[in-house]
């Protein structure tokens, strides 16, 4: 099965750390250039200088461009600057995300602008820069990375779960609409997954476990006994923005070792 991006460019956002930092290096290994944005300046060259290392024997260039994604005017700098280095956009990973949750009456205006704008409108609007490109060469690939919330969101989760359940939406529409050019649109709802935000948590609540504890704790109840790694994550995506997964588009694919319900 062929699972190469060899001559492909990805633009993956949320890209310094995690999730993202693990589909950067897993596609510069498989042939991509790569272009990762973040607006965690601090992380991002040693980000580049991991996915570099990882590229391996391939000839790929990997670019880091600082940007606050909730913000229109950044978004637009940087893809001119992305535009600039390495022309064409092939694969769009929209990644950048944090959790967010309460109770629906503690959550106000201000709290939801931030959280959709965030991880909705950014989606929305490198989408429309990322597009119209990707349909004059009648190939593209748009992941949306998401949340099983989703599709079940419980008490306390807002504003998370309806940002992410919003996107859920986007990724049925884009698929709908990209599907004449050959654009595959999908969405990966991430489960108890290592990441640099459970990182951060474990350093707050619980410093004096070890991380493996830590998260060996909040594994209990998944079907397959453990949380994710950011690697396992990688190989999924890198298989949907491949010619091997040239017939999905339009999904929402639970990565979360079996703990979400079938919806």
């Amino acid at each position: 099965m062929d699972v190469r991006l060899d001559g492909r460019t990805a633009l993956i956002s949320g890209a310094s750390e995690g999730l993202g930092l693990a589909m950067a290096g897993k596609f510069a290994e498989s042939g991509a250039n790569v272009a990762m944005v973040s607006r965690s300046v601090d992380n991002l060259d040693a980000g580049r200088q991991e996915v570099l290392s990882k590229a391996g024997g391939n000839k790929v260039k990997v670019e880091a461009f600082p940007c606050d994604v909730t913000d229109p005017g950044q978004i637009a700098a940087m893809w001119q600057s992305v535009s600039d280095a390495f022309g064409d956009v092939d694969i769009l990973v929209n990644n950048a995300g944090q959790t967010a949750v309460g109770p629906f009456l503690e959550c106000d205006d201000e709290r939801w602008q931030a959280d959709l704008d965030l991880k909705l409108f950014a989606a929305i609007r490198l989408g429309r820069l990322a597009m119209p490109g990707m349909a004059e060469r009648n190939w593209g690939r748009i992941i949306n990375v998401l949340a099983g919330s989703a599709k079940t969101p419980g008490p306390g989760s807002a504003p998370t779960s309806v940002s992410r359940a919003a996107g859920m939406a986007l990724t049925k529409v884009m698929a709908g609409e990209g599907a004449p050019d050959n654009i595959l649109v999908n969405a990966l709802l991430v489960g108890l997954i290592k990441s640099g935000q459970h990182e951060r948590r474990h350093r707050a609540q619980a410093p004096e476990q070890s991380y493996g504890e830590y998260m060996a704790e909040r594994g209990v109840g998944i079907p397959l006994g453990r949380v994710g790694e950011a690697e396992e994550f990688a190989n999924i995506a890198c298989f949907l923005v491949s010619d091997a997964g040239s017939y999905v588009t339009g999904c929402a694919i639970n990565v979360d070792g079996g703990r979400s319900p079938v919806v």
